[in-house]
């Protein structure tokens, strides 16, 4: 019962019911028969009353009472017998009473009169009706029923735009963009969606400025290259000419890179990439550089994404094995509904309590990794990003006795 529907629910129906349940026991004791001594004292009234009438001789032979020659029949009910007998003794009567039952809601009163005859009048039943705790049970289960009913009703009402709200929240997609929420309900509802979209506004402003400045970036960066690689073209030693020409080849790259990057980013576009090539050409690419990377098992599976954001992801965390570690060897096998990619190495690993900071910026294990190996810490924290909005997960772990491993789940596409 963690959803504010289900505890609006719940709240209404205890409301309910608690009322309900106050205004039943009020009515009751209002209403409420009288008690044994009450009726039996009613009872004696009444049987008075007849008898003052059936010995009176000057009354008209029209008149007739319950009078015979026996008492009634039936079980006699010794105590109620002598409730009523002193109830009459306080009326001033002292006859002969008898008090049977016949059935268990039916009981006759004899009182003996003058003559030797009985006055045989029937008992008023103290018992409660017949069926009164079924009709309680059902009662109750209407109650109960109908304030559920009502009250589901109610908390789905009342949660409705708090649902939309969630709906366009979380349909947020890369470029920071959002459905309009309808700001319509009550004042609270209409005050957070207009705050919700306006955060949407704001957030999309934010992202296409992002994207805008890195794509600047790497243009800006083409002009400063040029020069360079002119100047490093007139260097007398082929060595040295050659080593800048490669870094000046690999920064075209990078804002290359970059900007295609930012591109589909802002496009949105997307396309079947078969992980299995995208790997193999990764690895034979890092290989070439003389990093330890190999590819230990292959298997060709679809999923759709950006061709260049998923390979900057995927080399970013093959690198850092690499780097780090002595050494990536890398596997990518189809898991159920999934493509799963295991990137192993056999570094130090990284402490326990690290481990949950890992694709945190800028994150290091220690300091004096900074000064080892270039780079600004960010690698893993792209990577992750970029597997997360396509709809995979990534996840770090050590391994015994020592290395890493981290494993890249991403959704296959349906026809893969």
């Amino acid at each position: 019962m963690n959803s504010l529907r289900m505890r609006i629910a719940a709240l209404l129906i205890l409301a309910i019911v608690t009322v309900v349940a106050l205004a039943t026991l009020t009515a009751s004791v209002i209403l409420r028969r009288p008690g044994p001594e009450a009726a039996i004292n009613l009872a004696a009234q009444q049987i008075k009353l007849m008898i003052d009438i059936g010995e009176l001789d000057r009354l008209p032979n029209t008149i007739i009472l319950p009078i015979q020659n026996n008492a009634g029949s039936g079980i006699p009910e010794r105590e109620m017998t002598r409730l009523l007998s002193a109830a009459l003794v306080n009326l001033d009567i002292s006859r002969e009473t008898i008090v049977t039952r016949q059935s268990s809601e039916t009981a006759l009163v004899s009182v003996k009169l003058a003559e030797g005859r009985w006055l045989v009048v029937t008992f008023p039943s103290l018992a409660p009706p017949p069926g009164a705790l079924s009709g309680l049970l059902a009662w109750v289960s209407l109650i109960v029923l109908g304030s559920t009913a009502i009250s589901l009703y109610a908390a789905a009402k009342i949660t409705k735009p708090l649902a939309v709200i969630e709906g366009a929240v979380s349909s947020i997609d890369a470029k920071g963009e959002m459905r309009a929420i309808p700001e319509t309900g009550p004042v609270e509802v209409r005050t957070t969606a207009e705050a919700l979209n306006r955060l949407s506004k704001s957030l999309k402003l934010a992202m296409e400025s992002r994207m805008r400045l890195v794509a600047a970036a790497g243009h800006d960066l083409r002009t400063p290259m040029t020069r360079m690689r002119l100047r490093a073209e007139f260097l007398p030693d082929d060595t040295d000419r050659e080593k800048w020409l490669a870094d000046l080849e690999e920064l075209d790259h990078i804002a290359d890179s970059a900007i295609s990057l930012v591109r589909e980013e802002i496009d949105g576009v997307t396309e079947l990439v078969d992980l299995g090539i995208m790997l193999e050409d990764i690895v034979e690419g890092l290989s070439e550089t003389s990093l330890p990377v190999q590819l230990l098992r292959k298997e060709n599976v679809l999923v759709r994404g950006g061709t260049i954001s998923l390979r900057r992801s995927l080399t970013n965390l093959i690198m850092n094995a690499a780097t780090h570690g002595g050494g990536a060897r890398v596997s990518i096998v189809r898991a159920g509904c999934h493509a799963v990619i295991w990137i192993e190495d056999s570094g130090p690993g990284i402490p326990e309590p690290l481990l949950s900071h890992v694709f945190e910026p800028f994150f290091r294990v220690d300091a004096a990794r900074k000064k080892t190996f270039p780079g600004a810490g960010l690698g893993m924290a792209i990577a992750k990003e970029i597997i997360e909005r396509l709809g995979g997960v990534v996840e770090v772990q050590n391994i015994m006795p020592t290395g890493l491993k981290q494993t890249v789940k991403l959704p296959l596409h349906s026809s893969s």
